[in-house]
């Protein structure tokens, strides 16, 4: 009689079945109760000593388990949480700092792919003297996670994103300018957003909130500026998604922004940058706190927020900097290596992760990331925006709401109704024309002409692989093969990547200052 070695999936053991009996059925297998339990801690099965199930074995394996200080850490956060809202750890988003100015927006505004805010805030801070005729204003767009706070002031004294840039005989010169930075809407600082209250419930929004784009940002911001009697900006600045944000606004109003500066930013997203802030989003959800957007009660994703936030930082730096900075040394080299972080490198990002996952709302980064995402200022896909809305203008005015179901989910058969409706040859034909790398820049290239006219600074790093040089050059000869005359572009070799535009204060900001200060 043959026999054979089977080892237990439930305590690691051996033993012997001889063939030609039958095998009595796993426990794991027939009892509901301990299945349940198994699963939930698959260390150990014990029936008569449950309480035993959250012990690594000691007597069965070859090798102690190893220690995750790491994963202990999330679940102490975690614990903290659950025992105590009062006396946990509070978000800092959900009781911003003050010091920030708000405007209030007691209208309904309607965002461009139908949502509607009944009302909506955006919070921001200023520097500089505005002048009597108010020419003088720059306005100073944002980054994805950044709030109004970029210098320091009275009312806030804490150093803002962009201190070292702005104030009197800076790249930004207070002396002579006016500065306004604004918290975008779909934001957490001060600003509209998912965390803020639902007028019609009194509950937050959470993904209620509708879709917003870039450009629904920039026409709140211009809905601020009306309210505050500025007519023409002397100049539209950003980097990053602000630089996105400076090129929407000319595009809208080119008759009210005398210059643009575009740092480390784009005229479209890129599939490459679209993927990295996707698999942050999915990671987020990924977290069981996140709870469909539905966790302001309750615990907060901060698992998911933290991991996020680490494959961002990848996309901010350069492998460059970081040679120079961690090279492949280890935190504790005399010590064993660890599956948490144990080299300099996973130190660094373990730290970028912790610091920022309580520090902004993570329903803030899905929406805002995805603005980003949905960015393109080719003509086609500015006159679909224009005419949808358009028409859910009208529909806002003849009082039947919006057009599309913003805050609604769609119906799994609408979706497999959309997946599989059928595209006639010819317009399959044509639309593959029209996804040519050659159409898609000739679109992009006539979406951009009405900026022909508006002095343009276009400044890329090379080192970043978020948005790459090839982007912000692209922007530059659009511009000037519309017959803009006036751009000047710029590579600056930094091996800061991306985040050079908030550390080279030299060669950024000389850049800046003199692009603000050349007279038309």
């Amino acid at each position: 009689m043959h026999a054979r070695f089977v080892t237990s999936t439930l305590t690691g053991s051996a033993r012997v079945i001889k063939a030609g009996h039958p095998r009595a059925a796993s426990l794991a297998f027939t009892a509901p109760a301990v299945r349940k339990f198994f699963h939930t801690s698959p260390w150990t099965l014990s029936v008569n000593a449950p309480e035993a199930a959250n012990t690594p074995p000691t007597h069965s394996s070859s090798n102690p388990p190893m220690a995750f200080p790491c994963v202990d850490q999330l679940e102490q956060r975690t614990q903290k949480f659950l025992q105590s809202f009062d006396g946990g750890p509070e978000p800092s988003y959900s009781n911003p700092v003050s010091g920030y100015s708000l405007y209030q927006h007691n209208e309904p505004f309607l965002l461009d792919h139908g949502g509607i805010l009944p009302k909506f805030e955006i919070a921001y801070e200023s520097w500089g003297e505005l002048n009597e005729d108010k020419s003088n204003v720059i306005l100073l767009h944002t980054g994805l996670s950044a709030s109004s706070h970029a210098k320091s002031h009275p009312a806030n004294t804490a150093p803002g994103w962009w201190e070292k840039f702005i104030g009197p005989g800076l790249a930004i010169d207070t002396n002579r300018f006016h500065v306004i930075c604004t918290n975008v809407i779909g934001g957490c600082y001060g600003s509209t957003g998912p965390s803020s209250i639902d007028p019609k419930d009194s509950k937050p929004y959470a993904t209620r909130f509708p879709i917003v784009t870039i450009f629904d940002m920039v026409r709140a911001q211009f809905e601020m500026l009306d309210s505050m009697g500025i007519k023409k900006l002397h100049a539209s600045v950003g980097a990053s998604m602000g630089g996105m944000q400076s090129l929407a606004a000319a595009l809208l109003f080119k008759e009210r922004v005398g210059k643009i500066v575009s740092i480390s930013a784009a005229a479209r997203s890129h599939p490459y940058s679209i993927a990295l802030r996707f698999t942050q989003r999915q990671v987020l959800m990924a977290d069981p706190n996140w709870n469909k957007g539905f966790y302001y009660d309750k615990v907060p994703p901060h698992s998911g927020m933290k991991l996020a936030r680490e494959i961002a930082t990848i996309s901010y730096r350069s492998g460059p900097e970081w040679e120079q900075r961690f090279g492949r040394k280890r935190s504790q080299p005399m010590t064993t290596p660890s599956l948490c972080a144990d080299f300099l490198i996973e130190t660094y990002l373990d730290h970028q992760g912790e610091r920022f996952c309580l520090q902004y709302d993570p329903n803030s980064l899905l929406y805002v990331s995805k603005a980003m995402d949905v960015f393109d200022l080719s003509a086609s896909i500015s006159a679909e925006t224009a005419l949808r809305r358009a028409r859910n203008t009208l529909r806002l005015q003849e009082g039947k709401g919006s057009s599309a179901p913003a805050n609604a989910a769609t119906p799994p058969e609408e979706q497999a109704a959309a997946c599989s409706t059928t595209v006639s040859p010819e317009k399959q034909k044509k639309q593959e024309q029209q996804d040519t790398p050659k159409a898609q820049l000739s679109d992009l290239k006539q979406g951009m002409s009405s900026l022909k006219d508006v002095p343009a600074l276009i400044l890329g790093i090379q080192s970043d692989i978020l948005f790459p040089v090839w982007q912000q050059k692209e922007v530059a000869d659009c511009l000037r093969e519309a017959g803009n005359k006036n751009v000047t572009y710029y590579e600056l070799d930094s091996m800061y990547g991306h985040d050079a535009f908030l550390l080279e204060i030299v060669n950024v900001g000389s850049a800046v200052k003199g692009h603000l200060e050349l007279k038309e």
